[in-house]
């Protein structure tokens, strides 16, 4: 038990105290009798209270006259209940030069006097310091490493994959160079054969009276049999008399310019007059008052005027005339597709001409697939062909059945459908002749004569080939037939009996088609394909999508080839300093006069006004349309490249600039260098137009006339 007095008030004042002594075990403490009075003391612990023991802590230096060893008699004690006398125990008496340095106590009670010895503190267990450190630092340390050797090795790793990947690029990029490298010459050197041909030949102009059909009509929704076109009415005989009488009395009034301008205002304020009701009715208009070009001139300007003045006073004047929503829209595009006819026949046709053959012949010396309309060369990147077709050039000997023993050589590739071979062999063999005047495909049969029998070729039969649930188009590489190879075409007679075996073949090949899916070059990818495709990893899909834009490179060959004949068009448009149509100048001197009566039209807008009565509504029509002008066929891989040439010439004819970048569509990253230069070419044609000597309506009153003729 612990030393301890409970009425005592314990003080503590000494020079050198220890400091927190702990309380001393009385059952263990050792008592050594002092056989004096202590009259000097070290530091001391001295309790005072009147009638209670001292205590004194310290070092007790030895009394004089002490005991016979000098000493302190030490005696055990097992409490401090009562006083009694000390037993001395020389054994354990300390000496007297040799203190012991730790401090000493001794208890005053009443008249008795007891020495306690040395006082043993207690040290504080450190033990478990050497446990924790260790066991908090080496687990650390260990984390540490583990972490430090998992991002070396995945640097490592990574940057293993990396070189692996750049190497890759390396090879690719390399492997493309020379890919474009070889297709560009071989294009450049094609193109300047077939330039050489084309200059020899004659260019297949439609008549005036098919080309105003197309132009004004072919756009309507039944324009092909429109009864202005065929010039057929179905009129019973009994009502022939009495709607030709209707029908001059209605002409008559159309020559009414109040009669005209209140009825076409009555018709654009009807609900029901849509805007295909309004192109129509104002290409009917143009039909009915071709005569009168003059009096058709001054219905359309003061129709123009009202529509200037509704636009400038409450709306926006740069969007008038952008769109076909008005009648009188439609009769300026009518007016200048018929006042620029001839210059189109002089000046324009040739170069256009020459820009869609050239087009054609470019995209026909690659792969075309016959099913999604793609093709391995073209200028837009939609109808981009994604992937590699392995094919060769072919020069196949063609006989025409019933013209002749001559031969004519045709190039064709291997991957060619049966149809595509036909098309081109008719190109071929009937280049002379305009393409209305041409047999068409479903009218000939190809006949290939590998022996002494013959064997006819179609797109689907019962040979072809299946993948699935796919069935593949017929090829040349399907029938296996050679470079220099002998073919005959041949007409379809129109007899009953081959009349109702091109139906049974029709039904057949009908059948075919409805019985199975069928692709020519790229199999287009169904359910089992697109759950395929999930399943495969991220790194797949990503380089497949790269290698897929890789093909873009193509883009830039097939735009650097056409390049000549695309500059060629756009100066023969946009070039002031050769003859400018009268009708241009006339018209454009018309926007700059109104124009300056309106304080709020300012120079963007007046060249907004004229890109959007002449270049976009006439200029990018015939240049989408080749067919408006020559008797041609148009197919859909050739008026995609049309439809980018023709984007970018109304990019060049706007005042705003375009801001490209990575995110940019192919088609406008594709001509982003030409466009300053083109731009520059647009404004230079209308400075040197507003330059030029005016036309006087008298001047323009003649043209017409001679027009109207």
């Amino acid at each position: 038990m612990s030393l301890s007095f409970p009425t005592w008030a314990l003080s503590v004042s000494n020079k050198q105290t220890h400091p927190s002594p702990l309380p001393l075990p009385v059952g263990h403490s050792r008592v050594e009798e002092s056989p004096a009075p202590l009259e000097e003391m070290g530091s001391r612990a001295h309790a005072v209270r009147g009638g209670e023991p001292d205590y004194f802590s310290g070092s007790f230096p030895p009394q004089r006259g002490g005991g016979p060893t000098g000493g302190w008699p030490r005696v055990s004690h097992s409490g401090l209940g009562r006083p009694g006398p000390a037993r001395s125990n020389p054994a354990t008496r300390r000496s007297l030069t040799s203190p012991d340095p730790r401090p000493g106590s001794r208890i005053k009670f009443g008249k008795g006097e007891w020495v306690i010895g040395s006082v043993q503190y207690e040290k504080k267990n450190d033990l478990s310091l050497y446990i924790i450190i260790p066991a908090v630092i080496v687990p650390m340390l260990i984390i540490i490493i583990i972490s430090v050797y998992c991002y070396r090795r995945k640097s490592q790793q990574a940057e293993r994959e990396y070189e692996k990947v750049k190497h890759q690029l390396e090879n690719l990029e390399e492997s493309v160079r020379d890919r474009c490298k070889k297709e560009f010459t071989d294009l450049m050197i094609e193109m300047e054969d077939h330039t050489n041909e084309l200059s020899e030949g004659r260019i297949p102009f439609l008549d005036y009276k098919t080309y105003t059909d197309r132009v004004f009509f072919l756009p309507s929704k039944d324009g092909a049999n429109d009864v202005m076109i065929t010039g057929k009415l179905d009129i019973p005989e009994a009502r022939r008399a009495t709607v030709s009488q209707a029908l001059n009395q209605f002409s008559n009034l159309l020559n009414s310019k109040t009669f005209l301008i209140n009825f076409i205002r009555t018709l654009e304020r009807s609900h029901d007059f849509n805007a295909r009701a309004k192109v129509y009715f104002a290409s009917l208009l143009t039909v009915a008052l071709h005569g009168k070009l003059e009096y058709y001139t001054d219905i359309m300007r003061t129709l123009l005027l009202e529509l200037m003045e509704e636009y400038v006073h409450s709306k926006n004047p740069k969007l008038m005339l952008r769109r076909s929503e008005t009648v009188v829209e439609r009769m300026l595009c009518n007016w200048m597709s018929i006042c620029l006819y001839q210059f189109l026949k002089d000046t324009a046709g040739e170069p256009l001409y020459k820009l869609f053959r050239a087009i054609k012949h470019q995209i026909e010396k690659g792969p075309v697939d016959a099913r999604v309309k793609k093709a391995k060369y073209t200028l837009n990147d939609t109808g981009l062909l994604g992937d590699d077709v392995e094919y060769s050039v072919l020069t196949l000997q063609v006989l025409v059945q019933g013209e002749g023993p001559d031969v004519t050589p045709v190039k064709v590739l291997s991957c060619d459908t049966i149809s595509q071979v036909k098309e081109k062999i008719i190109e071929q063999v009937y280049r002379n002749l305009p393409y209305s005047q041409r047999p068409k495909v479903d009218s000939v049969t190809l006949e290939w004569r590998p022996g002494s029998t013959g064997q006819i070729l179609s797109d689907l039969d019962l040979t072809s080939q299946k993948e699935g649930r796919w069935k593949r188009i017929n090829t040349l590489a399907h029938y296996n037939v050679r470079d220099n190879a002998t073919l005959v075409l041949s007409r379809l007679l129109h007899t009953q009996q081959n009349y109702d075996q091109n139906q049974e073949n029709h039904e057949e090949r009908n059948a075919l088609l409805d019985d199975d899916k069928v692709f020519h070059l790229v199999r287009p990818t169904d359910e089992l394909d697109e759950i395929k495709s999930k399943r495969g990893s991220i790194k797949d899909k990503s380089m497949t999508k790269a290698i897929t834009e890789i093909y873009l490179t193509r883009l830039l060959s097939v735009k650097g080839t056409l390049q000549q004949f695309v500059d060629d068009f756009f100066r023969s448009v946009l070039c002031s300093v050769s003859v400018v149509p009268p009708a241009v100048k006339y018209f454009f001197d018309f926007l700059d006069e109104q124009a300056l009566k309106h304080n709020n039209v300012d120079e963007e807008t007046i060249h907004i006004w004229k890109t959007n009565s002449l270049p976009l509504r006439f200029w990018v029509n015939i240049l989408k349309n080749p067919h408006f002008t020559f008797d041609v066929h148009v197919s859909e891989v050739v008026d995609a490249s049309l439809s980018v040439i023709a984007q970018t010439f109304m990019d060049a004819c706007t005042k705003s600039e375009h801001k490209l970048s990575r995110d940019s569509p192919s088609n406008k990253l594709l001509y982003a260098k030409e466009i300053s230069t083109y731009k520059k070419m647009v404004d230079d044609y209308y400075k040197g137009i507003r330059q030029m000597v005016s036309v006087s309506d008298q001047d323009m009153n003649t043209h017409l006339a001679e027009v109207s003729r």
